[in-house]
């Protein structure tokens, strides 16, 4: 029997899918914003130096990394993609679930740019608009979206969830080791119900034939 706080296959499922449509929602919201109201490759400070919208497209990785490489990332994504919706069939864990499925629609977020934006299918530039300079010590501007926002602290969670030995069954490696030495332990235990010879001092002790139940003796 499933442990009480496990997730049904289909409630997982559907938390999983739920949480990826929202986040691509959000996702494609704030990009289209970007693209209608931000000017391109142009500094519009929000709170100091500290947080800034600056409008790029990007042909690389999350937070511009690895631009030149536009379909190895698109091959990249759909595979993640892929995979963890092939293990949202076997999540049974609320944790799980809540990650992958906000991993799941960071993926698809950037994916879908890498699909239908230009300047071609499967090699899209990402919408990239948020600027926080100071992430990497000022010495490259960290520019970047929801998606990767996402993507980045999922891949946190799950790095996580996998050091703390929670299954997507629901349980714990420790837990299920420790009930393993305990079975170990007690089946090496004498069983307590045996009878065992009592030792004694009396020579004559073994020509005493045993009574048999139920016959009187003879007085």
């Amino acid at each position: 029997m499933a442990p009480r706080s496990a997730l049904r296959p289909a409630t997982a499922g559907i938390l999983i899918a739920f949480l990826a449509v929202t986040v691509l929602a959000v996702d494609q919201l704030t990009k289209y914003l970007a693209l209608a109201f931000l000017p391109l490759e142009r500094l519009v400070p929000v709170w100091g130096d500290t947080f800034s919208l600056y409008l790029v497209r990007n042909s690389g990785a999350a937070f511009s990394f690895g631009s030149g490489f536009t379909w190895i990332f698109t091959i990249a994504l759909a595979v993640v993609a892929v995979v963890i919706v092939v293990l949202a069939l076997r999540i049974r864990s609320r944790a799980w679930a809540i990650i992958l499925g906000l991993l799941l629609g960071g993926v698809l977020g950037n994916l879908s740019d890498r699909l239908f934006r230009d300047p071609g299918f499967g090699v899209g530039h990402v919408v990239d608009f948020i600027s926080t300079p100071w992430m990497w010590f000022w010495t490259t501007p960290a520019i970047y979206n929801v998606a990767d926002m996402f993507i980045v602290t999922m891949m946190i969670g799950v790095a996580v969830l996998v050091v703390t030995g929670l299954r997507f069954d629901w349980t714990r490696e420790r837990k299920d080791q420790a009930a393993q030495d305990g079975e170990a332990s007690s089946s090496q235990t004498p069983d307590e119900s045996v009878p065992t010879a009592v030792p004694t001092d009396d020579p004559l002790a073994d020509d005493i034939p045993p009574e048999r139940p139920g016959l009187a003796h003879e007085g």
